[in-house]
């Protein structure tokens, strides 16, 4: 599985790499409301059936969670169904917050 740090992710939002992105937020909807990563787009975990082969149309797949645990699941998960370039944000939202970036409501 691969991880991107939020430096990295912090680049490649600013900078995208060739092709489509996505970053997705997999907590709950109350946990996404309470502060996430710019840009994100909510799909919590427990729908990760519902949405994961609309996910095959983006080349690059940034994944975050609150610090990691739930987004690397989610990455095996989507490596598991083809998906290669799905990473996992390294600490999540809490990393990005602690890095002074900023979060939205």
């Amino acid at each position: 599985m691969k991880t991107i740090s939020v430096r990295e992710l912090k680049e490649r939002l600013r900078n995208p790499a060739p092709g489509n992105s996505i970053l997705i937020d997999v907590r709950s909807p109350e946990e996404y409301a309470g502060g996430h990563i710019p840009s994100a787009v909510n799909r919590p975990i427990g729908s990760l059936a519902i949405y994961e082969e609309a996910l095959r149309a983006y080349d690059h797949v940034y994944v975050h969670c609150l610090t990691g645990g739930r987004s690397g699941r989610v990455c095996a998960r989507l490596n598991e169904i083809g998906l290669p370039d799905a990473s996992s944000v390294e600490g999540g939202v809490t990393a990005w917050a602690a890095a002074g970036y900023p979060t939205e409501r």
